[in-house]
């Protein structure tokens, strides 16, 4: 800013620059404080502008202040069914970019459950669970969780826990992990709870209705298509979301509920505090054909179907409700149009008030996508394309939500 003064003659006049302060300037707490209040996108690239600002990058100081910050908008770890090897994308939802993260802590293992701004993963082969954080990379192994077949997997809280939903549904119990102490509890029976919101299966799912030794524990009904195909009501999950499960508790991770999916795809609520589980009515008939996925946002869990219905598809948001399920939102039928005959399957995961609805179809010609709903509003946008390396659109078959934070340890 250049400022001049006259001199008392008059006839002379002396000139003076008084420069601003420049970024570089600033005292090392407040460039820390400034740096913190960035996009989590620019932690990548800070870094890299002088060795200043990547010190500060990495100090207790820059991640106390990052701690700071209140809240961040979203970051989706998205997740595809292709198998050569891609660089981990998440979608910013706050800048509406794609952007790179760290991917799982060696080759092999896949996503499972997210929480924070942490992200669990899983060994398909071994079983093994890891921790890492997508912003810095920094990553931990558990220790070997107990030996039973798998059902879901929940992580939630602060300190972080995981739980692990074992056995079948008629005889399920479940193990956690406190990430404070490093140590699984024992595997503790859950009891089955009916009552009027959540009423006990009915017909082909009731365990009066099942031969003991059948390994399909809540019944596949087999029935014909609209087309005379022969169809399963088992449902199909692709890898990554075999074991997903959506929770909704409190801030300080009281009052767990984990939903999940069934193999016949009945929606089933196992109160973590309580050390109880209930099968949730169906939203619809276990003969329809239909896709759907169990979210969790804003404190409640609702069901994404995916159905088609004369000649045309319908996409639509259930919430579980004094003891039935009521619409919540519905894709505009010019939107969910699209995938009528192509045999489409949904994965969803919510954020805040938003769910993120993966479509991927089963045909080669069929439409997919990637769509944010928020769900107070019924607000609906397709979410642009990600480019991959070799310039094609990327195809995504699911998604999970953190918050990055890049002070956030493992």
């Amino acid at each position: 800013m250049a400022a001049s003064v006259a001199t008392s003659g008059g006839s002379k006049k002396r000139k003076y620059e008084q420069s601003a302060p420049e970024l570089g300037q600033l005292h090392e707490d407040m460039l820390e404080r400034v740096l913190a209040r960035l996009p989590p996108a620019s932690f990548f690239r800070l870094r890299g502008v002088c060795r200043r600002w990547r010190e500060a990058a990495g100090s207790p100081a820059f991640l106390a202040a990052c701690a700071r910050v209140p809240a961040r908008d979203p970051w989706f770890l998205m997740l595809s069914d292709q198998k050569e090897e891609r660089p981990a994308v998440a979608f910013d939802a706050a800048e509406g970019t794609w952007n790179r993260c760290r991917g799982a802590p060696g080759p092999g293992p896949l996503p499972v459950a997210a929480a924070g701004g942490l992200v669990l993963y899983r060994s398909p082969d071994t079983g093994a669970l890891s921790v890492a954080n997508p912003l810095t990379g920094a990553s931990r192994a558990l220790p070997p969780p107990p030996p039973a077949p798998l059902h879901a997997v929940a992580m939630y809280g602060s300190p972080y826990r995981v739980v692990l939903i074992l056995g079948k549904l008629t005889d399920l119990s479940m193990s956690a992990f406190d990430s404070s102490t490093n140590t699984w509890g024992d595997p503790v029976a859950l009891s089955r709870k009916p009552d009027a919101d959540a009423p006990a299966p009915r017909g082909d799912n009731n365990e009066d209705d099942q031969d003991g030794g059948d390994d399909d524990d809540d019944g596949t009904v087999f029935f014909l298509s609209k087309s005379g195909a022969v169809m399963a009501s088992s449902t199909q999950r692709s890898a990554s979301r075999e074991f997903s499960s959506a929770m909704t508790c409190r801030p300080d991770g009281g009052d767990a509920v984990a939903y999940f999916l069934s193999s016949s795809g009945a929606v089933v609520a196992c109160d973590l505090a309580r050390r109880a589980f209930s099968e949730l009515p169906r939203v619809l008939p276990v003969h329809a054909e239909h896709s759907i996925d169990v979210v969790a946002c804003g404190g409640r869990a609702y069901a994404v179907v995916l159905t088609e219905y004369l000649d045309t598809a319908s996409l639509r948001v259930w919430e579980f409700a004094e003891g039935a399920w009521t619409q919540a939102a519905a894709m505009p039928p010019a939107m969910s149009h699209g995938f009528y005959g192509a045999k489409a399957d949904v994965n969803c995961v919510g954020h805040g008030g938003r769910i993120m609805v993966c479509v991927s179809s089963g045909e080669a010609d069929g439409q997919s996508g990637c769509f944010m709903c928020d769900v107070a509003s019924n607000r609906w946008e397709e979410l642009p394309r990600c480019a991959g390396g070799d310039g094609a659109a990327a195809d995504f078959v699911a998604a999970f939500s953190l918050e990055p934070r890049m002070e956030v340890a493992v």
